[in-house]
């Protein structure tokens, strides 16, 4: 007893770290803001050349590309969502690569392999379409088990392995990924572990009677059912470096540390704990969102946050994109599956639970 007591008198008491709200940043100036705006602007002028409505799509994209993340974009057959992303990637002037996914697409054929030069008497590496800028991954649900867990190192680590040797992917690096979710003959449902590594999932609706008109004008006019992103010209491109402004200067927006505790008791809602834990949430969930959720959560506010002009953020910024974050890393019961209970409805209940800072 005498020991431990001694042991305690002599215990260094340890500093108290500050919070990450509170760390000190180098302040957004008003020429930030400005430069943010224009860049943004340059993206979203090509999305009106090849995308009628889905403005939720298109803002979706874009605060994800500032925000460092990668999307999953999901809806049935023929609603645009592999243009809109062609659209967002081709909108900078960095590498982009397209992959078609099919059951028989192997990890060799997406992350690379080495092939054995007899003149050289060596193995020389050949990287796959994964090592571009950006990577769409058209229909990711009808790729094989193996090659979805090829995908998965390289989004999380941002490398891949070929051969023993680990190869860095370019900067920055995003995953588009689309899936259509009425088909299940040659398909393979995504692991848990593989959406959660997705920062944002977006579901795309029917466009209106409106939208549909003025998108048969749009194709009449351009003689085309298919846009030429090549037509479309450089001058609202905007560069590598740019990119990597507005994801560093996201960084840097300001968030105050009663907004963080409110994307965290958001997500602590969802595993029926936090401060206004939901009754009888415990039937429909069975598996709450992970600590990514609370981290996407952060960055996607910071991001809306720097495109909307301001160097702070408002609790708006983090319910605005909560159902995107949270909807793919909710698992639901099967008895809440049997009650036609969605994700969303669930994250509606949690962002009237949690009262807003």
């Amino acid at each position: 007893m005498a020991l431990f007591s001694a042991q305690s008198q002599n215990t260094i008491p340890q500093p108290k770290l500050p919070s990450p709200a509170s760390r000190q940043k180098t302040p957004l100036s008003r020429e930030d803001l400005n430069r943010s705006g224009e860049l943004v602007g340059r993206i979203r002028s090509r999305f009106t050349h090849t995308l009628v409505g889905q403005d939720n799509l298109r803002d979706s994209l874009i605060v994800t590309l500032v925000a460092a993340g990668h999307i999953l974009i999901e809806s049935v057959p023929g609603l645009a969502k592999t243009t809109a992303a062609q659209t967002l990637a081709t909108s900078v002037s960095g590498t982009f690569k397209r992959v078609q996914c099919t059951p028989d697409l192997m990890p060799s054929d997406l992350v690379g392999t080495q092939v054995f030069d007899f003149s050289a008497q060596k193995f020389t590496t050949i990287i796959g379409p994964i090592h571009a800028n950006f990577v769409l991954l058209d229909e990711i649900n009808r790729s094989n088990a193996k090659t979805q867990s090829a995908m998965l190192e390289a989004m999380s680590e941002g490398n891949t392995t070929i051969g023993g040797e680990r190869i860095s992917l370019p900067k920055p690096f995003m995953v588009i990924a689309t899936q259509n979710p009425i088909e299940e003959e040659g398909t393979y449902n995504l692991p848990e572990a593989q959406m959660d590594r997705f920062m944002m999932k977006a579901q795309m609706t029917y466009p209106t009677s409106e939208e549909e008109e003025r998108m048969l004008h749009m194709l009449a006019k351009r003689g085309s059912d298919t846009p030429d992103l090549k037509q479309l010209g450089q001058e609202d491109m905007i560069s590598i470096v740019d990119v990597e402004f507005l994801r560093e200067a996201s960084r840097r927006v300001h968030i105050s540390d009663s907004i963080v505790e409110y994307a965290v008791d958001l997500v602590a809602t969802s595993r029926g704990a936090g401060k206004h834990p939901i009754q009888g949430l415990a039937s429909l969930v069975r598996l709450g969102a992970s600590p990514r959720a609370s981290i996407a959560l952060v960055r996607i506010a910071q991001a809306n946050a720097l495109i909307a002009g301001r160097d702070y953020v408002i609790p708006e910024d983090v319910k605005l994109f909560a159902h995107e974050v949270l909807r793919h890393r909710i698992l639901l019961t099967f008895e809440a599956l049997a009650d036609d209970v969605s994700s969303d409805q669930v994250i509606d209940s949690m962002l009237q639970a949690v009262p807003v800072p």
